[in-house]
């Protein structure tokens, strides 16, 4: 391992949690720093202690240009991650945002169509080592992302085409979420924010959702161990 063993994470709720990727960071050894910036927590501009640099997902939206917290973020992963060329992993949101800073649409996809619960993603002609076969990866989003200029166009589905990209080697985005536990499906399907959400088009119901992770869980959690060795921590996209 490096003689880093911190990781900087960015979440966007008071009561969010990193999941099984936060239970994989411990595992390998790693000590996780936890910064929310919409509750008013300052992001560091000195990065070189850091491993790597995780940005979840959360409920706000990347345009929101009236959130304090996620101006705070665009500007910091802009001038300071990029910049200081840490290694990053942008998540759902996370990954909207680097999608945004880095010159691309982001927003709903304009037929009020989400995409809640396990659904396939393949890869694209450039992402087959990055995802080597189609993978069904638990999703919770309503808004999408546009591939950015010079950017590597990774991972696509039917439904959305921006599943995943990587940027200048060491800056990956996905829309999906790996972090996922039975616990989360939980309590992101029957909170009060939450809930409504699965009548919308495009939304599996809670009972469909854990039966997919009984089933899918695994696949995910064995892709999720390939990023983190062969891109995050090894900064190559080859």
């Amino acid at each position: 391992m490096s003689p880093k063993n911190r990781i900087l994470t960015v979440v966007h709720q008071e009561v969010s949690t990193p999941g099984l990727l936060g239970r994989n960071l411990i595992a390998r050894g790693y000590e996780l720093d936890r910064f929310c910036p919409c509750i008013g927590d300052p992001l560091p501009r000195e990065l070189s202690a850091y491993e790597a640099v995780i940005v979840f997902g959360g409920p706000q939206s990347a345009t929101d240009d009236n959130d304090p917290g996620i101006k705070a973020e665009l500007n910091w992963i802009e001038k300071t991650v990029l910049s200081q060329r840490v290694p990053m992993l942008g998540i759902c949101l996370g990954a909207q945002q680097l999608a945004r800073v880095l010159g691309a649409k982001v927003g709903p996809r304009g037929d009020n169509v989400v995409e809640i619960g396990y659904w396939p993603v393949l890869p694209t002609e450039k992402g087959g080592n990055f995802l080597q076969e189609e993978t069904y990866f638990f999703q919770w989003h309503s808004e999408t992302f546009e591939i950015p200029q010079d950017a590597v166009h990774l991972a696509r589905n039917n439904q959305f085409n921006g599943q995943a990209f990587s940027y200048a080697d060491h800056a990956f985005a996905i829309e999906f979420h790996p972090e996922i536990t039975r616990e989360m499906i939980n309590r992101w399907c029957t909170s009060e924010r939450g809930k409504p959400k699965l009548k919308l088009e495009g939304a599996q119901s809670l009972d469909q959702q854990l039966a997919s992770h009984a089933v899918h869980s695994a696949a995910a959690r064995n892709w999720l161990d390939h990023f983190l060795d062969d891109y995050l921590f090894s900064q190559s996209i080859t």
